[in-house]
């Protein structure tokens, strides 16, 4: 391993970016996969919620993974491996695909869960290192590269809405497409759905079956992206062991059980607990748009067909957008751009409660996707890069961290799903988004006024030196 106090070469820059880049790719290779099946499992599995509940069953897994798994995983296998197996737990929920029941899919689903805890903490965790090695190259600060990194990471990423969407709508748009279209008699559409779609009541009406031979040539095309991914990291990525050592402090330096108890220990302290709303919010929206605005709103009223589309404008504007608020956080800081997303997206909750879907209104639900799309983005990018310059020197539970609670969000919009109202799961995201925002604030005005407090100690510090050294000086010449 390299000595602690060896210097990178000036291009190694170009092979930080490269690893950067490639495991942001290989994530958008494997979510093409996994989103495009997830975003369609309100729509074609909606019969007792099973698709809704599958996806639940997820989010309960990985509630465990974050908790007790990630440490211990990144320990024994380092970030590379954890990140190229932790792809492959994701196969069993596709291939379930082919024959959806309730044995089937829930315990692929919980699979999925145990390894998206290692998977998401192993790049977050690969981002903060890697960020920090550049920044003894180029003097930026790892705080604005971390940023940069995620921004760059959540922009390949969020392509994966693009294809994996692409993929199953022309899919099931292909052939004979009759169930790819509503067949909600049009005078219907204003009372059955949108905010009044209640899934478990108005499914079997509204969301017409797709034929099995498509599901099967959807499941085989994601099967594939999957393998693909694994591989990519396995044979295009750098150990972090290149890297691990430019860190003054990290949690891989522990035992896997201290590292457990880092974990454990953070979520109780004040900062995390008043975060926990924005994660879960965070979580809750992003589930609320994949589940239950397609199947109220674009199954409903214009097809399942059409439900690919408009989340390959989401994606887009998802992508774009990490790029673009990535860069405006170096000019206008995280505060401003969390309020204009709050702003923002309140004022799309509440077009959905105003909003009565027609079938020529399609244009309506783009609109909708891109800005909820940019609004993603702030939250995505600003709330991950705030765990890593808040919790400096533990990542690896922070992030775990951030991953459970955004998953305890998933699990609650999942759960509720079939049993309320689209009005009403949009005036608990409302109420959501609200607490946890002012939390938010509350968290960062704790933190800038800590620093402040050891900034004016510091000097302080600094002062009582340079007059005890003018003393000493003057002792000297006095001498």
């Amino acid at each position: 391993m390299k000595d602690p106090q060896v210097e990178y070469k000036p291009r190694e820059t170009w092979r930080i970016m490269k690893n950067a880049v490639i495991i942001s790719v290989a994530f958008m290779v494997h979510f093409t996969a996994y989103s495009g099946a997830a975003n369609l499992q309100s729509s074609i599995n909606a019969e007792s919620g099973l698709g809704t509940v599958s996806l639940a069953a997820v989010y309960a897994g990985l509630i465990f993974s974050n908790i007790f798994l990630p440490v211990v995983i990144i320990k024994w296998l380092g970030t590379k491996w954890a990140i190229s197996l932790s792809f492959i737990t994701y196969m069993p929920y596709i291939a379930a695909q082919l024959y959806p029941t309730f044995y089937t899919l829930i315990p692929a689903a919980l699979i999925v869960g145990l390894g998206g805890g290692p998977l998401w903490c192993a790049k977050c965790t690969y981002l903060s290192v890697i960020s920090e090695a550049h920044s003894t190259i180029s003097d930026i600060s790892p705080e604005v590269l971390l940023v940069r990194f995620l921004g760059l990471f959540f922009m390949i990423f969020q392509f994966n809405q693009v294809w994996g969407n692409l993929i199953s709508s022309l899919v099931i748009s292909s052939g004979d497409n009759v169930a790819a279209v509503t067949t909600v008699n049009d005078s219907f559409i204003p009372q059955l759905c949108g905010g009044n779609f209640l899934p478990t009541k108005d499914a079997g009406q509204a969301l017409q079956q797709q034929p099995p031979e498509k599901i099967q040539m959807i499941a085989g095309i994601y099967l594939g992206c999957m393998a693909a991914a694994a591989l990519i990291v396995a044979v295009g990525v750098d150990s972090m062991k290149r890297y691990k050592t430019s860190r003054s402090q990290t949690g891989s330096s522990l035992s896997g059980m201290a590292l457990l108890a880092v974990t454990v220990k953070l979520l109780v302290e004040p900062n995390q607990l008043m975060l926990v709303i924005i994660n879960i919010f965070v979580g809750m929206q992003q589930a609320f748009f994949g589940a239950d605005f397609t199947a109220a709103f674009v199954s409903c009223a214009v097809g399942t067909g059409t439900v690919g589309f408009v989340m390959v404008a989401y994606g887009l504007a998802d992508a774009i957008g990490c790029v673009v608020t990535g860069y405006l956080a170096k000019l206008t800081g995280r505060m401003p751009l969390i309020g204009l997303a709050t702003v923002l997206h309140s004022l799309l909750l509440m077009s959905l409660l105003a909003w009565s879907p027609q079938q020529h209104q399609a244009y309506i639900m783009y609109i909708i996707a891109v800005l909820w799309g940019f609004c993603d983005s702030i939250w995505l990018v600003q709330i991950n890069a705030y765990y890593g310059i808040l919790f400096k020197g533990r990542e690896e539970a922070a992030f775990s961290n951030f991953r459970l609670w955004e998953s305890v969000g998933y699990i609650i919009a999942y759960i509720i799903s079939p049993f309320l109202k689209t009005s009403i799961k949009t005036y608990i995201l409302i109420v959501a988004m609200i607490v946890g925002v002012i939390f938010y604030f509350i968290v960062e005005y704790r933190d800038r006024k800590a620093k402040r407090v050891i900034e004016i100690e510091e000097k302080k510090t600094r002062k009582a030196k340079s007059l005890a050294g003018q003393e000493n000086t003057a002792y000297v010449q006095g001498e």
